[in-house]
């Protein structure tokens, strides 16, 4: 009896300890559960609040139009591949054409590099890179037809490329036009080179010409004569206008550090579906229509014309057409209009015009501050797209805006980046035909 009473207190005993021991077991077990809840709550809060300051971040710097931020980027890495492509960092003018050959002292040696500067809607002309030098060593023109070997006529009328440059100064009064053949450079650095007080150039149904540092002035009407155009053909020529430099259904075209003044018509004219052209450094000087660009308000093939006006000085003595547009695109950049009477850039049939990064300065004449000059339009001129981007005016000069002011619609009529305006006064001091020496830098 005793040892039943003994039993089942151990017994007893035994199982009051099982007892705590499972509820101690099962106490750190719940104790272990709450904390891996809770860590994987405080998991699950850190990675919500880890997701919703990433989406602050990302709403921060997201931008409601992506595809304008792709076309920015597009085009900061190609501008950065043109200025290398051009020696931009070379010089340091802030004038991407100069930069890219000028700080050369050996340039006389390296003459066809030029044709690798070019900018804006002409920048593919290559002129006669590809073919032979020409040396012009006389300046005389006694035929038209049968034009000597050593003259500027016989070396422009060729059929392969070359690289015309002059033996020494010259002063070349022509009798008919200069009508050019294609793939054609003429290079006048080096010498003092004078086309004056006759017929001028012409380019005509040609494609690739450069035409670079020579004087061209006091050109006079002529024609009613027979003229020679190859070394095969010859025709006859009507009465020429008188123009400087004549653009005629021709493409890929760069005229560049030319100094005009003072012709019958107009110094530089481009006209009859021409196309893909840069005037660039040139110096206008004493002259009524300056430049015009577009034969007629009819003439609708001029609607795929694309030129680029760019660092050019419109100086002394200019009266209007700086250009006078119609129907195509044209890029006006980083140019120093310091005169005109009248206006300074006109247009009519629907021309788009981007001008950026121009110094305007109006003349004193409080009825002609304009720049802009919309010819025979009615209201129809309010429907055009011409804009003012970062141009600089002075004495009381304006420009009127017109058309819808979307980036895109100035697609087709931008050709390159457009410098500070504050720049003009460094960009365009060497205008005009230069004054070259070997070696030294041009």
């Amino acid at each position: 009896m005793g040892f039943s009473k003994r039993f089942f207190s151990s017994f007893a005993l035994l199982i009051l300890i099982l007892f705590f021991v499972c509820v101690t077991v099962m106490a750190s077990a719940d104790k272990t559960e709450l904390h891996s809840r809770l860590g994987e709550e405080n998991k699950l809060q850190s990675l919500k609040n880890s997701s919703m300051e990433e989406e602050e971040w990302i709403n921060e710097h997201s931008v409601e139009n992506p595809e304008e931020i792709a076309s920015m980027v597009d085009m900061s890495i190609r501008n950065s591949t043109e200025r290398r492509r051009l020696g931009y960092f070379s010089c340091g003018t802030g004038n991407p054409i100069d930069d890219c050959w000028r700080c050369d002292r050996r340039w006389y040696l390296r003459r066809k590099h030029l044709a690798n500067c070019a900018i804006g809607f002409g920048r593919n002309a290559i002129g006669g890179r590809d073919g032979r030098y020409y040396v012009v060593s006389n300046p005389g023109d006694d035929d038209p037809v049968n034009p000597k070997p050593g003259t500027l006529r016989h070396a422009v009328i060729q059929d392969r490329p070359l690289w015309i440059l002059f033996k020494r100064d010259m002063v070349i009064r022509l009798k008919q036009e200069l009508i050019m053949n294609s793939f054609k450079t003429i290079d006048g650095r080096g010498a003092n080179v004078h086309i004056t007080n006759g017929a001028c150039i012409t380019i005509q149904y040609v494609t690739n010409v450069i035409i670079h540092g020579i004087h061209i002035h006091d050109c006079k009407p002529t024609g009613n004569a027979m003229v020679r155009s190859s070394p095969s053909h010859y025709g006859w020529r009507t009465i020429a206008d008188g123009d400087g430099i004549s653009i005629f259904s021709s493409s890929h075209i760069w005229i560049d550090h030319n100094s005009l003044s003072n012709c019958a018509d107009g110094l530089i004219d481009a006209i009859m579906g021409s196309t893909a052209i840069t005037i660039s450094n040139n110096y206008f000087t004493h002259h009524n229509e300056v430049m015009l660009l577009g034969h007629s308000d009819s003439y609708v093939r001029d609607k795929r014309m694309q030129a680029t006006i760019a660092y050019n000085h419109f100086g002394e003595g200019l009266i209007q057409r700086m250009p006078r547009c119609r129907h195509g695109y044209f890029h006006v950049v980083n140019n120093d209009y310091t005169h005109w009477e009248m206006y300074a850039i006109g247009g009519s049939a629907n021309p788009t015009i981007n001008s950026q990064g121009n110094r305007y300065l109006a003349p004193f004449n409080p009825f002609a501050k304009e720049v802009t000059k919309r010819v025979e339009t009615g209201n129809k001129w309010r429907q055009w797209n011409w804009r003012s981007e970062g141009d600089l005016f002075l004495n009381g000069a304006y420009f009127t805006p017109s058309g819808s002011g979307s980036a895109a619609s100035y697609a087709r009529a931008s050709s390159l980046g457009a410098k500070s305006s504050s720049l003009i006064g460094t960009i365009t001091s060497n205008a005009g035909a230069l004054s070259c020496r070997r070696g030294f830098m041009c």
